[in-house]
């Protein structure tokens, strides 16, 4: 099973950039697709983007296409979120996405907080 760890959340200026990370244990973490998603108070949680397990594919949400870039590091067990030219409805907790494409095992992170000012 695999753990998730998000990080690099925190406090930035509109129109201002973050890179958030997300670290798996495990040694299997080629096997993951893996998926970011938001969560702003009071509302449900919605998918932000995603890459596939090997690194090549990625999708995004479509508010965030051309700000935002998803990443990957097998090497490292981690991937990460650049996020540009921050908006603060972008303000939520992001928390990470694992699947597992073998088992079809979902598993999430305990989420990191954005929080956009003017």
């Amino acid at each position: 099973q695999v753990q998730l760890v998000e990080s690099g959340g925190g406090l930035v200026q509109a129109g201002g950039s973050l890179r958030l990370s997300c670290a798996a244990s495990g040694r299997t973490f080629s096997r993951y697709d893996m998926g970011w998603y938001r969560q702003a108070p009071g509302k449900g949680r919605e998918f932000v983007a995603s890459i596939r397990w090997g690194g090549v594919s990625t999708t995004y949400a479509d508010s965030v296409k051309g700000r935002f870039t998803v990443s990957r590091d097998n090497a490292k067990n981690t991937i990460y979120l650049q996020m540009n030219t921050l908006k603060h409805e972008n303000a939520a907790t992001y928390y990470c996405l694992a699947g597992n494409i073998d088992t079809r095992e979902d598993h999430w992170g305990q989420g990191t907080q954005v929080t956009v000012t003017s």
